[in-house]
């Protein structure tokens, strides 16, 4: 929050490294953080309150010493674990014996998608991503275009059957009729059936909307091979 300065100790120059100004002030980030009387004994704030304190008074000594009662404790409850034959589960993160490096066991590497990716927050300590469901949507529209489909072909159906029966004497009325199609073929129609009853696929907005999400789907796949490769 203050001024921090570089001085050069071989010429005596001082040189402005970092000045939080008022505009720098108003663009900073919002920061939420749990209310200190609910958090738990190891959370950071309420664990490293005393060195936190002695920092901002300025005692480097206290601060020093507040710091070797926290680590010792920690090193004598690591102790106790060991001889108590006890073992340590962290809660949040997990251990790579390949790599010997720690993980949070939550992370989320996949590129940030824009069209279904809201936000991103946290809760208990794990990483949650609010998604819009575009997946859900789009299969709600293609089943609404097929149902309207399948409306307008028992419709027209009905209708070819209707003037059949008055163009045709009566002895051939079951012949012609099978010449149409009747409500009951639409049973358990595909996409594919529709193609070959007359339509000609989903509405146009659904082929575009498919097309585009593939599009994403493939450049999503490739992001997360590259990241993956990164990370690795």
């Amino acid at each position: 929050d203050g001024e921090v300065h570089i001085n050069e100790l071989k010429n005596g120059n001082v040189e402005m490294f970092w000045n939080p100004t008022s505009e720098v002030r108003r663009q900073r980030l919002k920061r939420h953080i749990v209310l200190f009387e609910e958090q738990t004994d190891f959370e950071s704030e309420r664990l490293w309150q005393h060195v936190t304190s002695a920092i901002n008074k300025g005692d480097q000594h206290k601060a020093t010493q507040e710091k070797f009662v926290l680590e010792e404790e920690q090193r004598n409850a690591a102790r106790e674990r060991r001889e108590n034959g006890t073992e340590w589960k962290p809660l949040l993160f997990q251990h790579d014996a390949t790599t010997d490096e720690w993980h949070y066991k939550y992370e989320d590497l996949r590129p940030w998608d824009p069209l279904n990716d809201i936000a991103q927050f946290e809760k208990n300590g794990i990483l949650q991503t609010m998604e819009r469901h575009l997946s859900t949507r789009m299969s709600n529209h293609k089943t609404t275009c097929i149902n309207n489909q399948i409306t307008r072909h028992k419709r027209s159906a009905k209708d070819c059957r209707r003037r059949k029966t008055s163009d045709q004497p009566s002895n051939h009325s079951q012949n012609t009729e099978s010449s149409c199609s009747t409500p009951e073929s639409m049973q358990g129609l595909s996409d594919d059936d529709g193609k070959y009853l007359g339509f000609e696929s989903l509405c146009a907005q659904c082929g575009k909307e498919m097309n585009h999400l593939k599009e994403i789907h493939s450049a999503v796949l490739s992001l997360q091979r590259a990241q993956q490769d990164i990370h690795r």
